[in-house]
């Protein structure tokens, strides 16, 4: 047990948080490459270990093992070669949830070659911005005929783009994945001297959503899959040889976080159900309970369709750990669902510049709180600091900054961004890397999460974190979903607004506004309650699934200023 940790962890086990925090560190080599130091390790350690099961909505299966990786890894890096593709290049892949998604990381972080992982909603535009900002030279893309309509219509826009590789169907004009890389050896000597990886040489590019600009390149090196080793085996308790599931799309962060890099290094089995279209809690839940997944990693808003369902239709059993990640946690759904599952969820906090930053890391080190986001990852020294950059006290709001990062870069955290030294400069070269989010800590080391600095609510002198107020709503049963924004106010300033998604069975009316707003005043200081609620279908979110809080202010402020 442990084979791969023991090789980058002095110790393993920890008594106490306070022990992790004191004495968790990660030994980096010089030359660490997933592809070969944790795929092919895997592979000559244990050939028939299994890596990945993965199924699809039509009951397709397909099981991999470490060996079966390594092979057709390799297979696809001849490929990737035989195109021109080298160490320092760019490939952008957009592959939904398919199981080749893990054979062309493998196969690219092998060669040293820079991945770009891409969601399937890009439109043309998305396309040609990210094809020409990082001068991507080739693309892998799902048989997915929106995605491959977009890319023909940006590929003439993208001069350096060479190589449109399709996964699939065939298709004229693209080159057919399956059948090119049988073409191809399956051994691979790893690359020497100027061809060989460091592990502060890029392995990967992330676009981030760009929810209040364009999106920013955000670089990681080959470190970086050592540094979710916490956000793994610590966090999300991964178990050797079972089953772990988290439903990230392979364009975005979460993927990385949930489905390949520090679950491998666990040497735990990831479980891949690859959804299309309109998420349906039934189906996800039916699959947890057929192939028996241990842990289980998915959004909060997911947990909130799950509990609208009957879940005493579901033998859930089988699950040993639950965790949640990418917008806060209320409450009322950790109570609903200990209640009716019989397992706590532990949240997690990080971002796409990183692995989990601060989280509930289990019982055993301390109890979660409600309310609280947890504590911090030892691999980061986090503080939060006021505006003047003095560090906050207890009880006081601050932006959660990492210190130390310029000259001793944390492990799995970013390094900058792609091509853009001033920007890079402008963010981590000063006394930290000021995240944009605003949290406080309680007398017992609990960091509890306010909003983002843009979403902080200021209304007649009072600041209002949205996140209370979204807790507060959703707690009544006839919300599902909402969204707390400021709205202008020629009084106030702003008042607080929620936009609100009702469950099954409940109709907008000014008595459910009455009752919801009555509601929250008893829940919360009575400042805090919404002064006006409007109800929609869906909220506005970006193509990651995180709410357009931004989207909906600035449609507020233009009816305001044309009245």
């Amino acid at each position: 047990m442990d084979y791969l940790l023991k090789k980058y962890l002095p110790q393993i086990e920890f008594s106490s948080y306070e022990e992790f925090k004191e004495k968790f560190k990660i030994n980096v080599p010089e030359d660490f490459n997933f592809g070969y130091d944790v795929v092919d390790a895997w592979a000559e350690a244990e050939p028939e270990k299994r890596a990945l099961l993965w199924v699809n909505e039509e009951d397709e299966e397909h099981s991999f093992t470490f060996t079966d990786i390594k092979r057709l890894s390799n297979k696809t890096a001849n490929f990737f070669k035989s195109l021109g593709l080298k160490k320092g290049d760019v490939v952008m892949m957009i592959l939904r949830r398919r199981w080749e998604y893990w054979v062309c990381a493998t196969a690219l972080h092998k060669l040293g070659v820079i991945l770009i992982p891409a969601t399937l909603q890009l439109t043309k535009k998305d396309i040609v911005f990210r094809g020409n900002a990082a001068k991507v030279k080739a693309v892998v893309c799902v048989d997915d005929s929106f995605v491959v309509s977009q890319m023909e219509e940006a590929f003439p826009e993208i001069p350096s783009l060479e190589n449109k590789i399709l996964v699939g169907e065939r298709r004229e004009g693209w080159l057919d994945f399956h059948e090119e890389i049988e073409k191809f050896s399956d051994e691979l000597p790893r690359p020497t001297g100027e061809e060989a990886t460091r592990w502060d040489d890029v392995m990967l590019v992330y676009f981030t959503s760009g929810t209040t600009g364009m999106p920013k390149l955000v670089q990681h090196n080959f470190a970086h899959p050592l540094g979710h080793i916490v956000t793994a085996k610590y966090w999300q308790h991964v178990e050797e040889n079972k089953l772990h599931m988290s439903v990230s799309d392979s364009g975005w962060a979460k993927f990385g976080w949930g489905k390949i890099y520090g679950q491998w290094l666990c040497g735990a089995t990831i479980f891949c159900y690859d959804m299309i279209g309109r998420f349906n809690p039934k189906n996800l839940l039916s699959k947890v309970e057929k192939y028996g997944v241990t842990t289980f990693c998915v959004p909060p808003t997911m947990y909130r369709f799950m509990l609208q369902e009957d879940l005493s239709q579901f033998d859930l059993s089988c699950l040993h750990h639950c965790a949640t990640a990418g917008e806060p946690l209320n409450p009322e759904v950790v109570k609903k669902w200990k209640e009716l599952v019989g397992h706590q969820i532990y949240e997690g906090f990080g971002q796409t510049e990183g692995p989990v930053l601060i989280a509930n890391f289990g019982d055993e080190w301390f109890e979660p709180i409600q309310g609280a986001t947890g504590k911090p990852n030892p691999l980061f020294n986090i503080q939060l600091l006021d505006a003047d950059g003095n560090i906050c006290e207890d009880g006081e709001e601050g932006s959660l900054t990492i210190l130390d990062v310029k000259h001793n870069p944390p492990v799995g955290l970013f390094t900058g961004y792609y091509k853009n030294e001033e920007m890079t400069e402008e963010k981590l070269g000063g006394v930290g890397y000021n995240t944009g989010d605003v949290l406080w800590r309680d007398s017992d080391g609990y960091y509890r999460f306010v909003g983002r600095n843009d979403d902080v609510i200021k209304c007649s002198g009072y600041r209002i974190g949205p996140f209370e107020v979204e807790s507060a709503l959703v707690a009544h049963d006839a919300v599902v979903e909402c969204a707390i924004t400021g709205a202008p106010d020629p009084i106030r300033g702003q008042v607080v607004k929620a936009t609100v998604v009702l469950a099954k069975g409940y109709t907008p009316s000014e008595e459910l506004t009455k009752e919801l707003q009555i509601y929250v005043k008893h829940m919360t200081a009575p400042y805090k309650y919404p002064r006006i609620i409007e109800y929609v279908d869906e909220l506005p979110k970006t193509v990651g699934g995180k709410i357009k809080r931004a989207e909906i202010r600035k449609a507020d402020e233009q009816s305001f200023n044309n009245q």
